[in-house]
């Protein structure tokens, strides 16, 4: 039997309908991956509870108390998916020499957890978890996410095309990551940061087994948001640019109307006058706004508030031994 320990981190938030249906297929998943000796029997599944207002906790302390594989941590409050899978990633990191993370609903391939198994045997630190295709989203999801992420390739920052949150993370990579203290967390971007060798695993991703999903497009734009605030201040530097673009046409058209005045050709014109105010106000606010979203996050980092808070543990999670900063 290998050495290898595996803690399967899974966040969740109101998944009562879905959780008793993929909870055995993880166990099940798992159960593989021990008699394939590719992980140690005393490898674990980690529940996440985000603070969830429906039944999701207490069946996670029924499944702890049935089955030792089972560990659950529940956090003071709903804080967001981000900051669940780094709670589950900080708190396995003393224990486990791998993690995996991964979503609750049952959409990903279990499957792939072997091929990066595999992968981390051969020398990788990190191993994505990449759709190979979104035939499963609809046309507007699709094209959405897929132009976040060339967006994001644009404006300078490090992510994986089609890479979510599904992913292996070794403990070397993870006690280095243990020291970027950011509050507005974007992982799949933070990720890439820490270095260490890396390797893509391609998966089909299926529908929902149950229950909906709880990233609506509100939630996806935020998440939008903060993964390019985050990681790139190419944003600041376009308004710049725009800044200096609209300021030369606007040099310009004071010479053309100084001319046109002088050859008297000048006529009153209201219209082009609320155009071009009107134009250059919008380019101002919008400038605004994005300056001061990045103020709001300098605001937020100032702080240094927590990241996360765990309030219970089921009884077979141990406090861990070293824990980090947050």
């Amino acid at each position: 039997m290998k050495s290898i320990r595996l803690c399967i981190v899974i966040p969740c938030y109101n998944e009562e309908e879905v959780l008793p249906l993929t909870a055995p297929m993880f166990r099940e998943e798992l159960q593989r991956l021990m008699e394939d000796t590719q992980v140690s029997s005393d490898s674990r599944i980690l529940f996440v509870d985000d603070g969830s207002s429906d039944r999701t906790w207490e069946l996670i302390q029924n499944l702890a108390s049935q089955d030792q594989c089972f560990m659950g941590i529940r956090q003071s409050r709903n804080r967001g998916h981000q900051s669940s899978v780094l709670a589950g990633l900080m708190e396995a990191m003393p224990d486990f020499d791998i993690t995996i993370s991964i979503d609750c609903d049952g959409q990903d391939d279990l499957h792939a957890m072997e091929e990066m198994v595999k992968a981390y045997e051969k020398g990788c630190e990190v191993v994505y978890g990449v759709r190979s295709d979104r035939s499963s989203d609809s046309v507007f999801k699709r094209g959405t996410a897929q132009g976040f992420y060339r967006f994001m390739k644009l404006l300078g920052a490090d992510v994986v095309y089609n890479h979510a949150d599904y992913r292996l993370v070794s403990s070397k990579v993870l006690r280095e990551f243990a020291n970027f203290e950011e509050v507005n967390l974007f992982l799949r971007g933070m990720i890439p940061l820490v270095g260490f060798p890396s390797t893509c695993v391609y998966y089909e991703r299926h529908e929902r087994l149950a229950g909906k999903s709880h990233y609506p497009l509100k939630k996806m734009l935020k998440l939008a948001f903060d993964g390019i605030t985050s990681l790139s201040v190419k944003p600041i530097r376009m308004i710049t640019g725009l800044g200096i673009l609209v300021a030369l046409v606007s040099f310009i058209g004071v010479i053309w109307s100084v001319v046109e005045f002088f050859l008297g050709q000048t006529v009153s014109g209201w219209a082009s006058t609320t155009s071009i105010i009107c134009l250059v106000s919008g380019v101002q606010l919008i400038s605004l706004g994005v300056i001061g979203e990045y103020i709001g996050k300098i605001y937020l980092e100032t702080k240094k508030r927590p990241r996360y808070i765990i309030s219970e543990r089921t009884e077979n999670a141990q406090t861990p031994r070293e824990k980090p900063q947050i």
